[in-house]
């Protein structure tokens, strides 16, 4: 019995000590990769107010949205290029400086056109193909975005908070804003007679309207790890003809192979305490 005794507390000294040892960390522990994020969608359509095509392509996206949903196909409307002015010269009043140098910038000659993703401009006919292979592939990263203002104030206090899930992605960020439910000038076709009538409509709604680039015309250079959690904060100031009810902020990452992932939020009312 005593023999017995010696062998059992031996046994337990034994594993007292490989209970005690020292690990290194990556001993302890195990990585565990991140999910695959689903890839949203960005089209910039370049439009303008006297464009009696546009209409069409805005129709495009309202059917693309109603199929995928709008967090899923983010639009925004740049007001930009020949039809961004009137047969004058005078720019309408949705038409911006930073979408005329985008429109530039890419190359544009005609309107309606637009960019998916920024893989190369293409008529709004050939968008619902690219937004299908688009959404079908997965995205390095996922992106969530709160964009708040307090009752009464033109102040937009805007988060993107980002975390990597693939590899590791080296790009810029881009933060716009843009509006919703905007009254104004446009020249678009009779639904009835087609091509052969042009219509003045002053009563049109335009809405995913680009109002401005938040972090400048570019973004901002960013990079983000597989497993990096990121938050990057600005804020903005609306202008008087803006109405903040009506705005969502846009924030997508790009690289020179277009945009890599894009999220949009509608700006919340917050009351302060």
């Amino acid at each position: 019995m005593k023999h017995l005794n010696k062998i059992t507390a031996l046994l337990l000294a034994a594993t007292a000590l490989v209970g005690c040892d020292e690990k290194g960390p990556d001993d302890r522990l195990i990585y565990v990769k991140p999910a695959e994020v689903n890839r949203a969608v960005l089209i910039e359509d370049y439009t303008g107010q006297r464009c009696v095509n546009c209409p069409r392509a805005t129709a495009v996206i309202e059917q693309l949205q109603e199929q995928y949903g709008d967090d899923k196909v983010i639009a925004v409307g740049i007001y930009s290029g020949p039809f961004g002015k009137s047969v004058k010269g005078t720019p309408y009043k949705l038409t911006t400086a930073t979408g005329n140098e985008y429109f530039a910038h890419f190359g544009l000659d005609f309107q309606p056109i637009g960019l998916v993703n920024r893989h190369g401009a293409m008529l709004h006919t050939d968008w619902a193909a690219e937004v299908t292979s688009e959404l079908a592939k997965t995205a390095p990263l996922e992106i969530n975005v709160m964009a708040t203002a307090a009752p009464g104030s033109k102040e937009i206090a805007i988060s993107v908070t980002a975390s990597g899930s693939s590899g590791t992605v080296a790009g810029n960020l881009q933060i716009w804003l843009i509006e919703d439910g905007i009254v104004a000038y446009q020249e678009r076709h009779d639904p009835i007679d087609n091509d052969n009538v042009t219509i003045s409509d002053t009563q049109y709604v335009h809405n995913h309207v680009f109002r401005c680039a938040v972090n400048g015309t570019w973004g901002q250079e960013f990079s983000i790890a597989e497993g990096e959690l990121k938050t990057v904060n600005s804020a903005y100031t609306a202008a008087d003809d803006w109405v903040v009810e009506n705005m969502s902020a846009v924030a997508f990452v790009y690289d020179d192979n277009g945009v890599l992932q894009v999220a949009k939020a509608k700006v919340t009312i917050t009351p302060t305490e």
